[in-house]
């Protein structure tokens, strides 16, 4: 049988290797593809969900809810799957974890509407998009160690910036997706084509997409890492009990701080900003949202480009240095977008100055996440590696996650549109003050 070791004499991959890899990366998109569901295909179609009269205050606080009831769920996954990864391993701990999210993605897809059953079916939906976020957080704490495991030291970084980069096409993907059904299922009322029935279309994408990603990830072999393990502990303990206690706990402790401020940067800037530039500040939202496609490319580039920094000048070292950026450099970006954008409004020029500002915010803020998944994973042990990796990188979305009502609470003090400025220096002091208190790992063993 055919194994994810390593080629001693060159340090490539190996085929199974590759396919672990591919699997991951794979995984990723399929997961952030669902992740934006709510927000990009479901949100033009809520009406459907809910009474005539809905007012639009309560419409977009289901919207909102529908979204943070998604990413609460992922943490749970991630403690419960991350479980089963270090203990039983993590292909089968990845494979059921998959198998559930397609489930509630196709199950969303078919749900009836409001004319039909009433408030039973946005609680179908907050229910569904919360249990299909405890498999969506299942997915990467297995696949994630599982492919780093796989890589030399060498190409670790480079896996890693991969891996993320998954995640801007995911959006892309879903995005694109969305605007082909417009074409033939027109929005509007809650008569209209999409509301009515296109908005099923994406969640069947979806769900198709998890089925492929599921059938793909049956050929990958479990990580030599997870065998050794294995063979070599007589006494299978609790992995969350382990990670609670002595070293394990300093080191979860010191990534939770760090994943706490990249949280609220990356909610400051990628989530904020589309209802920033179009319900609040008044840009059009089809140039918004073209604008932030094409912005995902370059942040999918800058995966790559602070992964590759960080395998060659170190990968603590270029979290602090962009925790550095983030709080002096990146507040006059988003303030120059906010100025660009109101002078766009309100004489109706072109957007274009608002979203290379706006791209540029992005880039400087997300790209650093090429490095974190490499860095989580390289902190802890085989044997509690996929709890401490997935526990670690989506507990610490819970206090950012709410970021919405921080800006409200923020605009007592300062104008709403550059209330995420706040929470950007916060996240960038965060997260650079966590990989101080953390080691470089560029160079761990992962065996």
């Amino acid at each position: 049988m055919a194994t994810t070791s390593l080629d001693p004499g060159k340090q490539r991959l190996t085929p199974p290797a590759k396919r672990a890899v591919k699997g991951a990366c794979f995984g990723f998109f399929v997961d952030y593809f669902d992740i934006y569901l709510p927000v990009v295909a479901l949100t033009p179609a809520i009406a459907y969900f809910q009474p005539p009269d809905t007012a639009p205050a309560v419409a977009a606080t289901l919207s909102y809810i529908t979204l943070a009831l998604t990413l609460i769920g992922r943490p749970l996954g991630a403690i419960v799957f991350g479980r089963i990864a270090d203990i039983t391993g993590r292909r089968r701990a990845t494979l059921v974890a998959v198998a559930g999210a397609g489930t509630c993605t196709l199950l969303m897809g078919l749900l009836p509407g409001y004319a039909t059953i009433g408030w039973l079916s946005i609680a179908l939906v907050l229910l569904l998009r919360f249990v299909g976020g405890v498999f969506m957080g299942g997915e990467y704490s297995s696949a994630n160690p599982l492919a780093m495991e796989a890589s030399p030291k060498r190409l670790r970084g480079l896996v890693g910036g991969l891996i993320a980069a998954a995640y801007p096409l995911g959006y892309i993907a879903i995005s694109l997706v969305v605007a082909l059904t417009f074409q033939f299922a027109p929005t509007g009322g809650l008569d209209s084509p999409y509301v009515q029935w296109g908005w099923r279309i994406p969640f069947f994408v979806g769900a198709a997409l998890s089925v492929w990603f599921l059938l793909y990830f049956r050929k990958v072999e479990e990580s030599d890492a997870f065998k050794q393990e294995q063979r070599t502990s007589a006494v299978r303990k609790s992995p969350l009990k382990e990670l609670l206690t002595g070293e394990h706990r300093r080191k979860l402790l010191q990534v939770l701080l760090m994943m706490t401020g990249m949280w609220f940067t990356v909610q400051a800037t990628l989530s904020a900003t589309p209802a920033l530039l179009s319900a609040v500040i008044g840009l059009p939202s089809s140039a918004v949202n073209t604008g932030l496609l094409v912005a995902n490319v370059f942040v999918a580039a800058g995966y790559l480009v602070m992964a590759q920094l960080g395998q060659r000048f170190g990968r603590r070292r270029m979290l602090v240095l962009s925790g550095v950026w983030t709080v002096l450099l990146v507040p006059v970006v988003f303030a120059a977008m906010v100025r660009s954008a109101t002078a766009a409004a309100a004489d109706g020029s072109s957007v274009l100055p608002t979203m290379v500002w706006a791209t540029l915010a992005l880039v400087l803020t997300v790209s650093p996440w090429g490095i974190v998944s490499t860095y989580i994973i390289e902190r802890f042990a085989t044997g509690v590696r996929a709890s401490g990796y997935g526990i670690g990188y989506s507990l610490a979305v819970i206090v950012p996650g709410f970021y919405a009502f921080y800006m409200i609470g923020l605009a007592n003090f300062m104008p709403y549109e550059y209330t995420p400025i706040a929470l950007i220096v916060l996240g960038g002091a965060l997260a650079a003050i966590g990989a101080l208190r953390g080691p470089e790992t560029r160079d761990a063993d992962l065996t």
